[in-house]
């Protein structure tokens, strides 16, 4: 009778029940999703004083503590914005309270360049069967255009987490879309996905349009392949005037140009328009990065100006035949790339995509050359747009740790979460270079809930400072370090799970003052600086992992921190790291601060292999 219950508790499917007037099988599942949830405020109160035990002194926790007494008073303030916030969250018109609050603030009303503080990058592994750039865009091309189908006919198959389904929404933002600046907000262009089929090439700083089908059948991958090679023939030696690095300016700045930009030429607003509505942008670059860091540049801004900034999928090829890609981040979370680029990576490593026949058909229309009109002022606001950009790159730094001592394998050998293992290899890190733990942040993905999109992991405990300080006691026995550092992993692994089930600090706090009316007075929990200090991110962490993709990164969200990307593979451990050059830290100087860095992550993983070799020690011998 128990190996029968047991039987049916796997064999039965999600929770949550089928729509069955749902407009495909992507879809199934999405209305009946639960919203996302208003947690109660003692709970995130008190989880709020025990994230910043860590990072502060006795009296700087007592004023905190006194702050957060008095915004929970009975009938006071903070209950009056909880109240209004789960008033919001209960409106039968308001899917997901949170939205449209986090795509403004965090995104859309966001005025700084998203090339470096907004948009990611993967970098893909080489194709060993393919190493002109013309060829591998078309097959890139091909594999993106079979889940583009997937995603408009609605029958890409739902993500799933511990056997409940994820999200879909955000698919729908992923093809034919563009961010378009205005001021104070960008806002997103939406594009019909079945009347629109064409992808923009970038070469040499000039845009071609090349029509994905003809006659009503898609082009192959060979005709594809016939296409950009023609485009790259055509684009010649000679770059054209960079209309593209407007997008890489301040958002302000970048609407001002392109209202002058359209005002230019009559023809202009219609080529915008031919860029925005594309299914994506492939970009054929013509220099040939080498080295993982060189690569990961590369894809991660590379000139600035055989880019469009604003489109959510741009592939970049270059002319060594390496390749890669760039996210614009405002209206999806990188889980949704993820998938599409390792789909792209694997359909091909495993050769599962259709590339058609390998003849390549006469009358195909050649690619449309979009040539903008541009008069003397267009040319200076591009002038000046590339002299931003190159100044914005100059003071950035990039290195790539790919550590191939362990991965996934052992650490699950071990008996440790491989994310909580790897973020405590981080905090390690951090605390060899500085001598002390700040806040850290760690994308926790809420796509349970209907529009869910992220809530923050905070991994700075209690019980990570202690197992930091251990790690670096000499006078420490192995067994202290050992549970010092289990101790950690369950608070980091509690947290985690408090997050992803829409329980955590960050998100009710930014509900709860986004509640304030006009007038009302922020109370002395928004205001007190340990508030603002425990989401300062110096260390931005996330992991999205794929064995095809040899980089993934983005850029610091704070000057005086860094962007730490990484991934975790069967046998290998990848940290993009990414800061400021010459990073300055509470009036510290860090010469060469990100290669540092680097290396301390490197003895970090180091170290912790050799701990936690000495449980496995004696297993082997028995």
């Amino acid at each position: 009778m128990q190996y029968r219950r047991r039987m049916l508790a796997t064999t039965t499917g999600p929770k949550t029940p089928i729509d069955p007037k749902a407009a495909g099988p992507m879809l199934r599942y999405q209305t009946n999703l639960p919203k996302l949830p208003v947690p109660a405020l003692s709970a995130t109160l008190q989880k709020y004083l025990k994230s910043v035990r860590p990072l502060l002194d006795d009296d700087q926790y007592r004023q905190t503590q006194q702050a957060v007494q008095e915004f929970e008073q009975p009938g006071g303030l903070g209950q009056q914005l909880q109240e209004r916030l789960m008033a919001r969250a209960a409106d039968p018109n308001v899917v997901n309270w949170m939205e449209d609050w986090w795509l403004d603030q965090a995104y859309m009303g966001y005025r700084d360049p998203v090339v470096i503080y907004v948009s990611y990058f993967f970098l893909y592994k080489d194709d060993k069967l393919r190493r002109l750039p013309a060829e591998r865009a078309a097959a890139i091309t091909t594999a993106a255009l079979e889940f583009k189908k997937q995603v408009v006919e609605k029958t890409l198959s739902v993500e799933m987490a511990k056997g409940e389904p994820m999200c879909m929404d955000s698919y729908k933002y992923m093809f034919n879309n563009c961010r378009i600046p205005k001021k104070p907000s960008d806002f997103e262009a939406c594009f019909d996905p079945v009347s629109h089929n064409h992808v923009v090439v970038m070469r040499k700083n000039k845009f071609f349009v090349v029509e994905t089908a003809h006659e009503g059948r898609q082009l192959s991958t060979a005709e594809l392949q016939h296409q950009f090679q023609t485009i790259i023939d055509e684009a010649g030696t000679s770059k054209g005037l960079p209309v593209g690095v407007l997008t890489s300016d301040n958002r302000d700045r970048w609407t001002e140009y392109r209202e002058r930009l359209v005002a230019a030429n009559p023809a202009n607003a219609s080529l915008l328009e031919k860029i925005e509505s594309s299914d994506f942008v492939i970009c054929l670059d013509d220099q040939s990065p080498f080295t993982r860091d060189e690569g990961s540049r590369a894809c991660w801004h590379g000139d600035g100006r055989n880019r469009f900034f604003d489109k959510p999928l741009q592939f970049i090829v270059f002319e060594n035949g390496k390749a890669g890609f760039m996210g614009e981040h405002s209206c999806m979370d990188g889980t949704a790339t993820c998938r599409l680029n390792e789909y792209v990576c694997d359909g091909l490593h495993r050769n599962k995509i259709d590339h058609g026949s390998t003849e390549v058909r006469s009358g195909i229309p050649k690619p449309q050359h979009l040539d903008f009109k541009l008069d003397e002022r267009v040319t200076k606001d591009i002038a000046e747009a590339e002299s931003h950009f190159d100044d914005l790159i100059a003071r950035h730094d990039l290195t790539v740790l790919a550590y191939q001592s362990y991965g996934k394998s052992l650490m699950k050998k071990f008996k440790c979460s491989p994310d909580g293992l790897t973020q405590m290899i981080i905090q390690l890190a951090y605390y060899k270079m500085f001598g002390v733990s700040r806040p850290t942040y760690e994308s926790a993905q809420t796509r349970k809930f209907q529009r869910g999109r992220t809530e923050t992991a905070r991994t700075v405990t209690t019980e990570s400072v202690a197992f930091v300080k251990t790690m670096e006691d000499v006078q420490a026995t192995t067994e202290d370090k050992l549970a010092k550092l289990r101790a950690a992993l369950k608070a980091q692994g509690a947290y985690m799970a408090d997050a992803v089930n829409g329980h955590g600090v960050d998100r009710h706090l930014f509900g709860l003052k986004n509640c304030l009316k006009a007038g009302e007075e922020s109370p002395k929990v928004f205001k007190d600086p340990v508030y603002a200090y425990s989401s300062h991110w110096y260390l931005s962490t996330s992991q999205l992992s794929s064995e095809h993709f040899d980089g993934y990164g983005w850029g610091q969200v704070v000057n005086d921190g860094f962007g730490c990307a990484y991934m975790i593979k069967n046998n290998a451990l990848q940290f993009n790291v990414a800061s400021v050059k010459d990073l300055e830290v509470h009036g510290e100087k860090f010469w060469n601060g990100t290669h540092r860095f680097k290396q301390h992550l490197e003895d970090a993983a180091n170290d912790l292999r050799d701990l936690l070799m000495t449980e496995l020690e004696p297993e082997a011998k028995l």
